[in-house]
């Protein structure tokens, strides 16, 4: 009976995280009227079994893909603008950007359209490109390439060759995971791109929510030591936030409740 229950208890757990990105401890003991110990017990054997990933305080589905970008746009929206609002004081005095593709970027680029001029912007996103626009005073640079539908954006040799013409002051880039090794990315053609503007880049930010802690997908673009700056909505805790302030790249977000 006790196994039974357990397993019914750990098939309602991976049920609500197919419902949301993230689950707290504390938050989901309480929705099942059961022990915070109990529900570790639960989150250590389905990390065992490869179905979640741990994350401080609580877990996260874990995935091999990401959602399309249309279906990323709706996830996250506070957080994401949470994150373009602390971009801006780094950000502030560059006159060149690189921008790489994602929701994330999206918003930040959003944000410099309000408060940013006379800026000129380098992207192969056309999301990111389309929300500078209401800015006369930006300059946006799209980079050609193969173009990725599901992505809005360009991919492939021709972008990178395109790239590797510019020199600028920051990257600002997204990523699909962030662990112990660096950011990662579930295309492996939104890597490529990721790593040459980097290399192009005076100084890299990285843009990416809490619910991409501890993640990791196909395609790494970078290590935390060739990061400068990560902005998120919530500080990595534990040995992924040990890793990257060991690293050198500072960490700006708000302080998790």
């Amino acid at each position: 009976m006790a196994a039974n229950k357990k397993s019914l208890r750990q098939q309602r757990i991976l049920g609500e995280l197919d419902h949301e990105p993230s689950l707290r401890i504390i938050d989901l003991a309480e929705r099942l009227g059961v022990s915070t110990e109990t529900i570790r017990r639960d989150f250590d054997e389905l990390t065992q079994q490869g179905l979640i990933n741990r994350t401080y305080g609580g877990a996260v589905r874990r995935q091999s893909s990401e959602p399309g970008l249309n279906e990323r746009h709706k996830l996250h929206i506070a957080e994401r603008e949470l994150i373009a609002r602390q971009a801006m004081p780094v950000l502030a005095g560059a006159r060149h950007i690189m921008i790489g593709s994602g929701a994330t970027t999206v918003h930040v680029a959003k944000r410099l359209a309000v408060t940013m001029n006379d800026l000129t912007v380098i992207t192969h996103s056309f999301g990111v490109a389309t929300v500078l626009a209401i800015n006369p005073t930006i300059r946006v640079i799209m980079a050609p390439g193969l173009y990725h539908a599901q992505e809005g954006a360009m991919h492939g040799a021709q972008t990178i060759r395109f790239l590797e013409n510019y020199r600028v002051e920051w990257a600002i880039l997204g990523a699909s995971g962030l662990d112990g090794d660096g950011a990662s990315d579930a295309m492996i053609d939104a890597s490529e791109v990721y790593a040459v503007m980097m290399e192009r880049a005076t100084r890299s930010m990285i843009v990416a929510d809490h619910t991409k802690f501890n993640q990791s997908f196909p395609a790494r673009y970078c290590e935390w030591n060739g990061v400068d700056v990560l902005v998120s909505d919530q500080k990595p805790l534990g040995a992924l936030g040990e890793t990257i302030r060991a690293a050198g790249c500072v960490i700006k977000a708000k302080q998790p409740d």
